[in-house]
């Protein structure tokens, strides 16, 4: 009888402390699960909001309407904008005219943006930056026009400037009517409205300066 309550009660006993085990491991297990959903509810957002600014602009949806008028559009702006960024450059230390280099900041502050939202349309429409060779650009400066550019001080700088940048810009309107014209994409069609808007005003105002330059 001795031998048998013995028994029982570390038998009992046993089972006293696997039960008090499982109770604790259970609660440590609701404390992690609940650890791990107040995780996840903030990890989510903070992962969206840097995909979303990576690039530090909106890249389309992949499934927007886009078409091959479209690509061309923004594989062609781009170097074009690239090269009015190069002119834009030149100014600094040459440009004499007030309102130059009023044109000159403008150009930077709208193109340089849409240059960054044009490559993430191809990126989101799976295509290359680059159109190819083959592809003439309306209204690009040869390498000759932008070296006689960067010679040019003061007066001479800002008339060559005046010269070479309606020349550019009538190329960019040129090929933002076409992208309007021909285009499917929504947001493509819209930078192509803006490009044709802002750049008839800048040709105006060049011309406007050529005149009492």
């Amino acid at each position: 009888m001795r031998t048998f309550r013995k028994r029982t009660t570390r038998t009992l006993g046993l089972a006293g402390a696997a039960a008090a085990t499982a109770l604790l491991l259970a609660a440590c297990g609701q404390d992690d699960a609940m650890s791990g959903m107040d995780h996840g509810g903030t990890a989510a957002p903070t992962t969206a909001t840097a995909t979303a600014t990576t690039d530090g602009s909106a890249a389309p949806s992949a499934s927007g309407a886009f078409n091959d008028a479209d690509v061309m559009f923004a594989q062609m702006m781009i170097p074009h904008h690239e090269q009015a960024l190069e002119m834009a450059k030149l100014a600094d230390g040459r440009a004499e005219d007030a309102d130059i280099k009023r044109i000159v900041t403008a150009v930077e502050q709208a193109q340089d943006p849409e240059i960054l939202k044009m490559r993430a349309w191809l990126k989101g429409w799976g295509r290359p930056e680059s159109a190819g060779m083959g592809h003439s650009m309306a209204g690009m400066m040869s390498e000759q026009d932008m070296k006689d550019l960067g010679a040019a001080r003061g007066k001479a700088f800002d008339r060559a400037f005046a010269e070479l940048m309606i020349a550019h810009h009538e190329g960019a309107v040129t090929m933002a009517e076409e992208e309007r014209k021909n285009g499917a994409s929504p947001e493509a069609k819209a930078l192509a409205a803006e490009v044709v808007r802002a750049q008839t005003a800048e040709i105006t105002e060049l011309r406007k300066i050529l005149d009492r330059l």
